[in-house]
């Protein structure tokens, strides 16, 4: 199947009420567990490829190559982001390289100079029908927007949508990056605030949900929030069953077999988030 274009998916999720899976690559074996989880709950999912992944890997290419390959080969509905991008010049060269949807994070930089910079983006980006997703908070260490205590305020969110043209937009509402507790709250009523005030073509991103508990998710989703980001929740599964299944079988030494288990931890989890999301499954 053809590569799905991510705003299709939202816009589809937007209509029906559903919230869509984005959930992170780290290596070859996370982008295979991803599309199988796809393939066998029939539902569309976002694979994303951060800032940081790419750095991990050695440059865009190898990481980028091989999740659009995996994306492209499925029969599931798959589009590939690009996630947090601090440096415009990834965003854009993800945009040449026929990714879906970019995120350019410019939530560290003053309000004027993110709008100057994310408009940019959007520029590059419209020609070739890719949507991109802008955050907006102030500055709170590596966590930017999403660091405790830090809210978006929907005023600000309306008048940045207004002068960027984004196609989607990261709220900071509660959740924080790379939490291994499911504890954060999040306000529902800000969630609902602003999507009042952000057009509804505009989809609400929840970044930060690995910290975040099934049923207040399901509710951020009502007041909502569409695009659910997680990565966190997933490593911790994936690292689990390999630390699980060395215990069991410590003369192993074929990396494939303990990665193997990894990446069925992951498809088995991210299967049962895509049906949560959307609505078909609310048993954890």
């Amino acid at each position: 199947m053809t590569l799905t274009p991510t705003r299709a998916i939202l816009t589809d999720a937007v209509a029906a009420g559903w919230g869509v899976g984005a959930f992170n690559v780290l290596h070859l074996e996370t982008a295979e567990a991803l599309a199988a989880a796809a393939e066998a709950t029939r539902l569309p999912v976002i694979l994303q490829i951060s800032e940081n992944a790419i750095r991990y890997h050695g440059g865009f290419e190898p990481i980028a190559r091989a999740t659009l390959a995996v994306a492209e080969a499925s029969s599931a509905a798959i589009a590939v982001h690009l996630d947090h991008a601090e440096d415009a010049a990834l965003a854009l060269l993800a945009i040449d390289h026929g990714f879906g949807s970019v995120m350019y994070d410019g939530a560290k930089l003053d309000f004027a100079d993110n709008v100057a910079t994310t408009r940019r983006v959007v520029g590059h980006a419209a020609s070739a029908g890719v949507l991109v997703e802008a955050e907006l908070g102030e500055i709170g260490g590596k966590d930017g927007a999403h660091a405790p205590g830090v809210r978006t305020d929907p005023d600000e969110a309306a008048q940045f949508v207004a002068e960027t043209g984004v196609g989607a937009l990261a709220v900071a509402v509660g959740s924080s990056h790379a939490m291994t507790e499911r504890v954060a709250a999040l306000d529902l009523g800000l969630v609902a605030r602003i999507r009042a005030a952000v057009p509804e073509t505009v989809p609400l991103v929840l970044h930060g949900s690995s910290g975040v508990a099934d049923e207040t998710i399901v509710a951020g989703i009502r007041a909502g929030l569409t695009k659910i980001n997680v990565s966190t929740h997933l490593n911790a599964r994936f690292t689990g069953a390999i630390r699980r299944f060395l215990d069991e079988h410590p003369g192993v030494v074929d990396s494939r077999k303990y990665l193997s288990a990894g990446r069925d931890a992951i498809e088995s989890e991210a299967a049962r988030l895509l049906r949560l999301f959307a609505g078909k499954d609310t048993n954890g």
